[in-house]
């Protein structure tokens, strides 16, 4: 080979020429492979894909206007609706409807609190979404995501349809990299003065922190 010419590699073939090149070749390899690794670890495990009832299926009205949050979310805080649980799906989104009006009317919210509701029958539904700061807890919502219970558990034990399907939820916000994968999992009651989220989903939280 003439010394000016180009050298021209074949295809498939890396233009590594020095071993510095081809040990940085090598750590990036193992470095991307690991990271693989991981996430099919914890994704590896969602059997059954969540399903999310997403805002335009319950009839929300658009949010006054919304704030994405910073990073990945590092909290995940457990709420209840405290109103009567809803029997099927065609109540619970009724349902969602009130809250979202009383939330925005009365509270002066810009949109529903919670970021997610789950129903008794396990039913995901949208509320703010992933990576949208909440107003679910007070001071505490710029690094949390807020999940919601519909019912009030000061009395009633959450369903073990609701409380797998929230499992499969956390799974998915960390598979998907919208949560930490060492996120913390706390009550309403542990920031603020309050009974939320009912005595019964608060004994049960060990449970999801297990998930």
């Amino acid at each position: 080979m003439h010394p000016h010419e180009t050298m021209k590699y074949r295809e498939g073939v890396l233009p590594v020429t020095t071993p510095t090149e081809i040990i940085s070749l090598l750590k990036s390899s193992c470095t991307a492979l690991q990271s693989s690794k991981r996430k099919a670890s914890v994704c590896g495990g969602m059997a059954e894909k969540v399903t999310i009832v997403k805002r335009q299926e319950w009839g929300a009205a658009a949010p006054k206007q919304k704030e994405a949050l910073k990073g990945t979310a590092q909290r995940v805080f457990i709420h209840h609706t405290a109103n009567p649980s809803c029997k099927d799906q065609k109540a619970c989104m009724d349902r969602l409807v009130s809250i979202q009006r009383v939330h925005m009317t009365e509270r002066g919210f810009d949109d529903i609190g919670y970021n997610f509701l789950v129903g008794p029958d396990g039913t995901v539904y949208e509320g703010r979404g992933w990576a949208v700061v909440g107003a679910h807890a007070k001071k505490n919502n710029h690094d949390s995501l807020g999940i919601a219970f519909m019912g009030n558990f000061d009395n009633d034990t959450p369903s073990a349809e609701a409380m797998s399907s929230v499992k499969k939820l956390l799974k998915l916000g960390v598979c998907e990299g919208n949560l930490t994968p060492k996120f913390t999992l706390l009550g309403h009651r542990d920031v603020g003065d309050t009974k939320c989220p009912g005595d019964k989903l608060y004994a049960a939280l060990p449970q999801l922190r297990d998930a």
